[in-house]
């Protein structure tokens, strides 16, 4: 069977993300299954092209995995015809500026989230890309989780009726890197450096929110550092100025109110490190990043407030697992193969910039929201 290769040239390969996630369980994994069909009865294959900064790692990573094509000089990447895609998983910080190449040497463009550091940038690469007819999209991945897939199964299903009220708990404990290494790189805690959960987490309830509840109408947060002072890679104390942890209230289109906590200063008491609970006149959902729970009006049973007495009540067995139905692959893997069959047979990509410039628009508000103690409407940007 033929093979339609892609070049894909991998920014940002030696982070975490850009390899275990996007490298190792996408793009290998694809290669692995023997490529993805595409409409002609060919089969898709993807060529990445590791791209980095630190050549000695580059080279690790390639003879681990057996691939040849490594280099730190990314405008020779780009510059060759054969790599028709740009993949970026570099600190935020440096985002921008790699996109804007790439788009200016004609490559379709994927790339982490957030798309920029601040809206504008934003708004400005979508035009770019736009402008230059370049297929373009933003990963996000939890819309392809288990859990995640489930909750939107009931949504279309109508299993919760008139739907009131979202509830999320995202987070867990980053160590501070004292007495024991913390689980996150140094650079998260420093809003020069792009960090804050706010601009991380923000853009993913956006599209979360966007596309299973509703359109984010208005938000009110607030914003916290509850660790000001961390350790480094190199065991060098530093001041945290960036935020690691933010509380938030979405008001959806619809009167759907959502609230969301996001937290790296939180230890886990939940099945899952996130959880949203959503709840409707016909029924209610719990669901993770990998399970779903429901239960139905007809089975919900009578609570009464009683705090003389010891509860007697199992509640979480008193609702129901959501079945798989299906079977669920690597949520970044689905949409890496959804974005391949976007470029290479025109299929439909809705998760492009604009989404992500929606998703920063929303950080921005909740910054902003933080820091003048108010309610903020977010205004439609027509598309």
């Amino acid at each position: 069977m033929s093979r339609t290769t892609i070049g894909i040239v991998l920014n940002g390969v030696t982070g975490r993300m850009g390899y275990r996630q996007h490298l190792v369980r996408s793009l290998l994994a694809i290669r692995e299954q023997g490529g993805l069909p595409a409409r002609d009865g060919s089969r898709i294959w993807p060529e990445p092209v590791l791209v980095g900064r630190n050549e000695t790692k580059l080279a690790e990573i390639a003879a681990r995995h057996g691939l040849t094509s490594y280099t730190t000089d990314l405008d020779a990447a780009l510059a060759d015809e054969a790599n028709q895609i740009y993949f970026d998983a570099q600190v935020t910080a440096q985002r921008e500026k790699a996109i804007r190449v790439a788009i200016e040497a004609g490559k379709h463009v994927y790339t982490e989230k957030p798309l920029a550091e601040d809206l504008p940038a934003a708004e400005e690469l979508a035009r770019l890309a736009e402008a230059r007819g370049i297929k373009n999209g933003v990963v996000m991945d939890k819309l392809f989780l288990p859990g995640l897939r489930k909750l939107k199964r009931l949504v279309d299903g109508d299993f919760f009726g008139r739907i009131l009220s979202v509830r999320g708990e995202f987070g867990y404990w980053v160590f501070e890197g004292d007495w024991q290494a913390a689980q996150r790189p140094s650079w998260n805690y420093r809003s020069e450096d792009g960090g804050g959960i706010t601009v991380d987490m923000l853009p993913h309830w956006n599209y979360l929110l966007e596309q299973i509840f509703g359109r984010v109408e208005a938000v009110t947060a607030r914003t916290a550092t509850h660790i000001p002072e961390r350790v480094d890679e190199n065991g060098d104390t530093y001041r945290a100025t960036a935020d690691d942890a933010v509380y938030a209230v979405f008001e959806l289109a619809g009167g759907v109110i959502a609230q969301i906590n996001s937290s790296w200063a939180v230890r886990v008491y939940r099945d899952e490190l996130v959880e949203f609970q959503v709840d409707g006149t016909h029924g209610s959902a719990v669901a993770g990043l990998r399970n779903c729970r429901v239960q139905h009006r007809a089975a919900t049973p009578m609570p009464v407030w009683n705090p003389d007495l010891p509860a007697g009540d199992d509640f979480r067995g008193q609702w129901q697992e959501v079945p798989d139905n299906e079977p669920f692959d690597n949520g970044f893997k689905v949409q890496w193969e959804a974005f391949l069959r976007h470029v290479v047979d025109d299929e439909p990509f809705p998760w492009n910039f604009r989404s992500g410039v929606r998703g920063v628009r929303l950080a921005e508000l909740g910054l902003r929201s933080a820091r003048e103690g108010r309610r903020i409407e977010v205004e439609e940007d027509g598309r």
